[in-house]
């Protein structure tokens, strides 16, 4: 199937360096029809010579872009998508169902659990990424024995994800909704 024309959607739109690189193509085939060239090759030098041309000269494929643009922009006003279409990539992903168990968690989980809120409290301008740095940095730092509590915990959540997934399977109604949970 052509590239583009999937349910009559159009052609995507090209930037100024895909029409440099496909004039560059053009030339290199002018010159050496018989000549097979590595794209890596063909891509470094082609990189090389976008980078040293001046503004005046990239200004022909930024005008090839922008008309590129406006094209594709007027073509997308028409397209409407067919029923069922997805979105980028192609592939539809199934909806999670709402009554589904909970997955276990992880060993580190658990430990970021029992640790995020002191950390919080001893850093208040710490920013999330920078607490998830910390934890990890420490959870990095634990021995064997010092892990083994959380080890514990995740195994005996995965068990309780794995009963669970069972009796949802077999249709049971509420799975894992524990009073203690």
């Amino acid at each position: 199937m052509p590239r583009g024309k999937v349910d009559g959607k159009p052609k995507g739109r090209m930037s100024s360096y895909a029409y440099f690189v496909q004039t560059c193509r053009e030339e290199h085939r002018k010159k050496h029809p018989d000549e097979t060239i590595s794209f890596a090759a063909f891509s470094k030098k082609c990189s090389d010579r976008w980078k040293v041309m001046s503004e005046k000269e990239k200004q022909r494929f930024v005008d090839m872009a922008t008309q590129d643009k406006s094209r594709f922009n007027a073509e997308m006003e028409g397209y409407v998508p067919p029923p069922g279409a997805t979105g980028r990539g192609g592939k539809t992903r199934r909806k999670k169902d709402p009554n589904a168990p909970k997955r276990g968690l992880s060993a580190f989980l658990f430990f970021s659990n029992d640790e995020r809120s002191g950390l919080r409290e001893l850093n208040p301008s710490w920013t999330v990424g920078d607490v998830a740095k910390e934890l990890g940095r420490r959870w990095n730092a634990m021995g064997d024995d010092e892990k083994a509590k959380y080890n514990e915990q995740a195994a005996t959540d995965r068990e309780r994800y794995q009963r669970d997934m069972e009796a949802y399977r077999n249709g049971a109604g509420d799975v894992g909704m524990d009073d203690d949970e």
